[in-house]
């Protein structure tokens, strides 16, 4: 099965009035994606208006929007909170320490448990992150309940049998533990090779599919032993004169080629695996791995169940006007921008063309939407940086310019380009307030 990108070839209907220029005190803004009513002139009153009306947190209106915020490049780097958002948090909190819209943390990580990251969060942001407020990479696999009674490899790092249950998986099994079982399958670390040849378990159970939840640490391991799953159909010790095909189930999460950390240049992400993992397989077998879910952003499914996180916290602040408006904040250009665009045109063929609501290939199923829009916001503290200059050389020469997504996302230049380019988190928030016509 193809990613949803396969399924969505509009393209993006950006309105251009020429290059902006930052007005002092306001963010660089590029015209939003798909022009709607009420974004453009939205502003219930600007500040300093006479006659404008601007709330104080106590009079402010039930919200009618939400923030999806990206945490690693756009709160954080690496261990080190930024200090725009700290600032952003001062605007979005009330007197009580309250939010004062709904907001929910959407991370291509995966290496953490989900209450760990919330409290991780609360940690470096000074209030109470709640673990439902938190979407790491995998947690829309909660929906794939049809493989959660396989026995299923699990590749990762961190809690990967705690992640993967509270997933759902019931039957799991680690590369460590298949290693272990099979030692003679794990042949590069010269250190690591048995000195004897084991006779391989008679009472292994076959394994029933693949769960890639983030990037491992020994890459080799985990690409053989993934390798000798698939070619084997879930018995390792055995050999097949051919590869079954299609392969066994594979659920993968976090795209993200590349992501930033401390370092000045950005590190390699789940997504460098998987380009890996499908490049060999591709190249034994002649044939291209195929997933039955993928997961994370930019994947309209992780945008859908957020929206559904973002509408479950409305409901419990008791705020009863429908949110309308997602701003998606966030510093990678293929993962945060892409998927912010790539769901507002979802959102716009189920809305104005009579397009069915999809779910996770027919397994979830939302109820209807009030959300009418999903903003892309781009900061500069992270992946993205306005000081590295962009290469003319591959347009001139007729070619596309590096596509960092993954294969089952369609290049598309427009669907990369944010609605919104500010210097940090707190411009973003900034920004929104005053689309929304709120007091910072």
């Amino acid at each position: 099965m193809r990613a949803f990108g396969d399924d969505f070839q509009l393209q993006c209907s950006f309105t251009r009035s020429g290059d902006s220029r930052r007005t002092p005190g306001l963010p660089w803004e590029r015209p939003a994606v798909g022009g709607r009513a009420g974004l453009e002139d939205g502003l219930r009153g600007a500040p300093g208006c006479a006659g404008c009306l601007i709330f104080s947190a106590a009079w402010e209106s039930p919200p009618t929007f939400g923030f999806l915020l990206d945490i690693d490049g756009v709160l954080v780097r690496g261990h080190r909170v930024i200090p725009a958002a700290l600032e952003a948090f001062r605007r979005l909190l009330d007197s009580q320490g309250q939010l004062r819209v709904p907001v929910v943390f959407v991370t291509n990580a995966g290496n953490i448990l989900q209450h760990g990251k919330a409290q991780e969060l609360s940690a470096l942001l000074g209030f109470k992150v709640e673990p439902d407020q938190v979407i790491l990479s995998h947690s829309p696999m909660k929906l794939f309940s049809q493989y959660h009674r396989r026995r299923m490899l699990v590749s990762g790092q961190g809690p990967l049998v705690e992640n993967a249950r509270a997933l759902g998986f019931e039957n799991v099994v680690t590369v460590d533990e298949l290693r272990a079982a099979f030692p003679v399958l794990d042949m590069v670390d010269l250190q690591r090779r048995p000195k004897t040849t084991p006779l391989p378990p008679s009472d292994f159970p076959a394994i029933e599919g693949v769960l890639l939840l983030g990037e491992p640490v020994r890459w080799e391991t985990s690409l053989q032993l993934i390798m000798d799953v698939l070619l084997s159909n879930g018995n390792p010790g055995t050999g097949l004169a051919t590869a079954p095909y299609p392969h066994l189930p594979v659920l993968a999460s976090n795209m993200d080629l590349l992501w930033m950390a401390e370092a000045k240049m950005p590190r390699f992400g789940h997504g460098t695996f998987l380009l890996c993992l499908e490049t060999i397989y591709q190249k034994v077998t002649g044939k291209e791995l195929r997933y039955e879910g993928l997961m994370g952003k930019p994947s309209i499914l992780t945008y859908q169940y957020a929206e559904d996180l973002i509408r479950q916290q409305a409901e419990r602040r008791g705020w009863v006007a429908p949110i309308q408006n997602l701003y998606a904040v966030g510093d990678n250009p293929m993962s945060d921008v892409y998927g912010a665009n790539l769901f507002h045109q979802y959102l716009q063929m189920v809305k104005h063309d009579g397009a069915q609501e999809l779910g996770a290939g027919g397994l979830w199923k939302q109820r209807p939407s009030a959300t009418q829009s999903c903003t892309s916001i781009l900061v500069c503290t992270g992946v993205y940086s306005p000081k590295v200059p962009v290469s003319t050389e591959p347009a001139q020469r007729g070619e596309e310019p590096p596509f960092h997504g993954h294969r089952d996302f369609r290049f598309s230049q427009e669907l990369m380009e944010a609605s919104h380019i500010v210097h940090d988190v707190d411009e973003a928030v900034q920004l929104v307030f005053h689309k929304e016509g709120w007091a910072l």
